[in-house]
């Protein structure tokens, strides 16, 4: 769940599922309404969104920046998606641009990784095995919580339309993963253009469970803030995302989780380029 609206890095990168119901009016439409839209208005509209972001693939690929602070320190590093994944190469870290010897560092992995087929390889792998566990956390959404009206209001990508949501008592979780909505209340923000997740802000109502690959706990009062935007032709990504959890893994070592990620400088790149035409991009024309 830390991975996604997702840059598909996020927990929430391309929020999906089956839409059960006929969407009965739209986004803008209900932004109107002179009265708060009933339950099964808000429901067709969270289903909505959640199809529209994981069914949406318009097949454009993007070079980007992203600068993640954590307990590590900050890095800023320069992304190029391809049709083999994510590539990327360091070139900042503390906000500092890279001395001579870790450009150096940094150019001989990337120019080892050309050499390595395989290694990229695996890191796809590992890439969409992430992405794919998120998707299924999303596809729980519109069942997982309650949702309430509560107004409109504008993000990056224009007017939206603002839900509060609360853990829903009859929702059964399919795996142990899936146990974190059970504690967990906050806003869903929808746009009310493209009908797509704009804003995912939820805190930890009480301690819960979870798996995530690591089981333990997150305790009560954790943050999750996930934003994605309009990029360009209608193409939406990953744009913020801060984590702030606290808890227990494995039940006995300390869990502290304090990451911000953002990214910025979206421009389309070639739909067609490998992983090795990226790493070219990267070493010979600097992002802007």
């Amino acid at each position: 769940m830390t991975q996604h609206f997702q840059r598909k890095t996020g927990w929430l990168p391309n929020l999906a599922a089956t839409l059960a119901l006929i969407f009965v009016c739209s986004v803008a439409a209900l932004a109107q309404m002179e009265v708060p839209p009933t339950a099964s208005d808000i429901q067709a509209l969270v289903k909505r969104a959640v199809h529209n972001d994981l069914n949406t693939h318009d097949g454009l690929r993007y070079r980007f920046t992203l600068r993640k602070s954590d307990e590590k320190g900050v890095t800023t590093k320069d992304i190029v998606q391809t049709q083999d994944g994510d590539v990327a190469r360091l070139v900042a870290v503390g906000d500092k641009p890279l001395s001579p010897e870790q450009a150096a560092t940094e150019k001989q992995r990337l120019d080892e990784l050309l050499g390595d087929p395989a290694k990229q390889a695996h890191r796809k792998q590992r890439e969409s095995a992430d992405n794919d566990r998120a998707d299924e956390l999303a596809r729980l959404l519109p069942e997982a919580f309650v949702y309430k009206y509560d107004g409109t209001g504008e993000t990056a990508s224009g007017p939206a339309i603002k839900l509060a949501f609360t853990p829903n008592p009859n929702f059964t979780p399919p795996d142990y993963e899936a146990r974190v909505f059970h504690g967990m209340a906050g806003e869903l923000w929808i746009d009310q253009r493209q009908e797509r997740m704009a804003r995912f802000d939820a805190h930890l109502i009480t301690d819960v469970e979870f798996g995530w690959g690591f089981f333990g706990k997150l305790f009560k009062g954790g943050t999750i803030l996930v934003e994605q935007e309009d990029v360009g032709n209608h193409h939406w990504e990953q744009t913020h995302m801060r984590l702030n959890l606290t808890g227990k893994e494995l039940m006995v070592k300390d869990l502290i989780i304090n990451t911000n990620e953002d990214t910025s400088n979206f421009q389309q790149v070639p739909a067609y380029w490998s992983y090795k035409d990226a790493i070219h991009a990267l070493e010979t024309s600097p992002s802007r």
